[in-house]
């Protein structure tokens, strides 16, 4: 699946903890070899829209919204 990244993502990104970030990173790893991964809990949170959410930890999420197989995380 292609990723991309908005501006908006970024800079939260940027603003998070070093160690979430690491932590982000390594599940972004994991997404890229298998984005349905048990540990991701990749999975949709809305009804009828594309949006999905990734784990990072117990605490922190990504979220983004597919278009077939593209992934815009925001």
């Amino acid at each position: 699946m292609i990723s991309h990244t908005t501006e908006r993502f970024r800079k939260m990104f940027a603003d998070l903890p070093e160690s979430i970030q690491r932590q982000a990173r390594k599940a972004y790893k994991q997404f890229q070899k298998d984005p349905y991964h048990s540990s991701l809990y990749f999975k949709s949170v809305h009804t009828t829209k594309p949006i999905y959410s990734a784990r990072i930890t117990i605490d922190y999420r990504a979220v983004g919204i597919q278009n077939e197989n593209e992934m815009v995380w925001f």
